[in-house]
């Protein structure tokens, strides 16, 4: 085990550069399944959980070839088998896209429950709902999803919820296909538009992604050869476009789309927190004054949920009552029975998390919960008075790449440690 020894009360400042984005890369490497012969994928984020795809990956009978810090090759050519036991998978949620991509290939596949942060009852239904759809006869035995089908053909699905991971995993089930899928309420994130993209970059027919109807028009094979590049990662870059709102520091977070972080954005303008967009980058400036805001956080181009713990710190330092209302996910308050040992002043009453804004916060021994929790403990070092020990890393690593070294790099006083 690990953990992060901080020193507060730093201001960030300089720049810093956001890695590729994990929620696209963990779901366009098992899309690589699908693909006949080698795929080059250029900004993959060097983080625990791509780790243990391309072992994953590995396993099945890939071969993988890490062609410099930021882009691999993955040749898809000798996979032999449809079936990722527990042991495999047990590690992330994102291992699901497995289900997809095998059906996709051998119209057979068996993976375990995925692992990664509980953030309470996270169905697969509307997975297998679209699966049988298309075909695909389900049956789950001692944890392990089993899924066949004589034929995949084109089908019209209604997503119930709009979810990201059935969206995906329907995607990837339906590109080869027979025929024509419809998926109805799909969701919009940024990250399935890039895995609709590397797909049509290998000869799918992928059409409407980032609108809530997909078609994906069925191909008898997708080839290999081209070039896909991971878009940058929307969630470590508000991350730390917070942090610098927090420490009332002055950072330019580059190599960015800026319209995915506008829903941000603009609650930290109306936070009276200084927001500069240019063409590939995002300048935060802090203020002496936070206004208290209220935040909902909803599907995409929604305030995204994953900035919810990350949020809640920065509220902590705001003049007045703040809300936070989780619209995703029913378990995201694990972060704030440890954000009260740091001094903060949280309610939770239901989805809706009230905050008294101190003004300060003071060191602490803390742990992290999840990998988002985990990232929001770490700002809340940053601005908190004396030494704050974040313990848990293993969680943080499963998202943020270089995490200490860029906030060291901004001024910070951070340093891990092996407990």
């Amino acid at each position: 085990m690990g953990k992060f020894v901080i020193n507060g009360q730093k201001p960030l400042k300089g720049d810093v550069y956001i890695s590729g984005g994990k929620n696209s890369t963990v779901a366009i490497l098992p899309a690589a399944i699908l693909v006949d012969g080698p795929c080059r994928i250029e900004n993959v984020p060097s983080i625990r959980d791509v780790t243990i795809l391309k072992e994953i990956l590995e396993k099945l009978g890939a071969q993988i070839t890490q062609d410099d810090n930021s882009t691999i090759t993955i040749d898809s050519t000798y996979i032999n088998q449809y079936s990722a036991p527990y042991d495999m998978v047990k590690c992330m949620r994102a291992s699901y896209y497995l289900l997809g991509a095998l059906l996709g290939r051998f119209k057979k596949a068996e993976v375990a429950f995925p692992g990664g942060c509980d953030f309470g009852f996270r169905p697969i239904d509307q997975h297998i709902k679209g699966f049988e759809a298309m075909g695909a006869k389900v049956e789950v035995e001692h944890g392990i999803i089993k899924l066949n089908a004589e034929r995949l053909v084109g089908s019209q699905i209604y997503l119930d919820v709009v979810s990201v991971g059935a969206t995906i995993n329907l995607m990837l089930a339906a590109v080869k296909a027979e025929g024509t899928t419809t998926i109805e309420n799909a969701a919009k994130e940024p990250h399935v538009v890039d895995v609709a993209n590397f797909l049509n970059a290998m000869g799918a027919n992928v059409k409407g992604a980032g609108t809530d109807v997909i078609k994906i028009k069925g191909v008898q094979a997708l080839q290999g050869g081209a070039v896909h590049s991971i878009i940058p990662d929307q969630i470590e870059a508000g991350t730390f476009m917070i942090a610098a709102a927090a420490t009332g520091g002055d950072v330019t977070v580059k190599n960015i789309i800026p319209k995915h972080m506008e829903s941000l954005s603009a609650k930290l303008v109306e936070m009276n927190i200084g927001v500069i967009e240019g063409e590939d980058w995002i300048r935060v400036a802090g203020s002496n004054k936070i206004n208290k805001a209220n935040i909902k956080t909803l599907p995409y181009p929604g305030f995204p949920t994953d900035l919810h713990p990350p949020a809640a710190v920065l509220l902590c330092l705001a003049d007045g009552t703040s809300t936070i209302t989780e619209g995703v996910w029913d378990l995201r308050f694990q972060y704030v029975d440890e954000l009260k040992r740091m001094g903060a002043q949280i309610k939770v009453e239901g989805r809706m998390a009230v905050i008294e804004g101190t003004g300060k916060l003071s060191g602490a021994p803390v742990k992290a919960m999840d990998l988002r929790a985990g990232a929001a403990l770490v700002i809340a070092g940053l601005i908190a008075a004396g030494r704050t020990e974040v313990y848990e890393t293993k969680y943080i690593d499963r998202g943020y790449e270089n995490f200490e070294e860029k906030l060291r790099s901004l001024g910070a006083d951070i340093s891990r440690e092996d407990v």
